[in-house]
């Protein structure tokens, strides 16, 4: 009986420590989210040239750290005690040791995939992205798209003005191809006309060297004739 008796105030006695341990680390844990969510938020936080950014970054911030503080409830001291039961009977410091560091590298692993999501996919400048749209929605008098429920009219409508910038594009293309190909033949009609000139002066000289050649013949056989120079 009183082996038994001992034996459940001992357990009794090792719950209590269990639980004020897992609420210390909890306390501790929540502490120390909160305040890397928020040096997190004053590292990422932009300029606030609005604030509805603002707003958005600081919401983002909440998610952050509710996302966090229920994770570190998940990977409870209880769990992590009742995982490595026996190493926590022999030597209690340190497996809460062991689960303080557990949660600092968890924490710590956590906080710089959310600073590499925030910086690789450039949330300062969708936010910004986001204001513009928001602010061009506000002055744009037109109603805003909603589905008309049939799949193939709403993929038409998203695409064709995808399809009417390619095709003015390519217009635009068109007329600047035809442009140069104008100029490439003005180009080749000049030197086709500067060859037929440069031909037609050749020809020209050609014609100015034989009448002289004709003229020089003439005046030789005139100056000395046939009958003289055969005696």
């Amino acid at each position: 009986m009183e082996e038994s008796k001992v034996a459940t105030q001992k357990e009794a006695v090792d719950n209590t420590c269990v639980k004020d341990s897992t609420e210390n680390q909890i306390n501790d844990a929540t502490g120390e989210v909160s305040s890397q969510v928020s040096n997190t938020g004053s590292v990422c936080k932009p300029s606030e040239d609005t604030e509805a950014r603002f707003n958005r970054l600081k919401l983002f911030d909440k998610v952050m750290q509710k996302s966090l503080e229920k994770l570190i409830e998940t990977a409870s001291f209880n769990r992590f005690a009742s995982t490595y039961g026996p190493l926590y009977k022999k030597n209690p410091e340190k497996i809460v040791s062991i689960h303080k560091q557990f949660i600092e590298e968890l924490q710590r692993t956590i906080q710089e995939d959310i600073s590499r999501l925030i910086e690789e996919g450039r949330l300062e400048l969708k936010l910004n992205e986001l204001d513009k749209l928001e602010r061009a929605a506000k002055n744009s008098a037109d109603p805003a798209w909603r589905p008309s429920g049939v799949p193939e009219q709403d993929f038409c409508s998203f695409l064709m003005p995808y399809y009417q910038k390619q095709e003015a594009y390519m217009r635009q293309e068109l007329k600047k191809i035809q442009a140069e190909n104008a100029a490439l033949a003005q180009k080749v009609q000049a030197g086709r006309e500067s060859v037929a000139q440069t031909e037609h002066r050749i020809s020209a000289a050609v014609d100015e060297w034989k009448a002289s050649v004709i003229e020089f013949e003439r005046l030789a056989s005139s100056l000395c004739p046939v009958n003289v120079l055969d005696v």
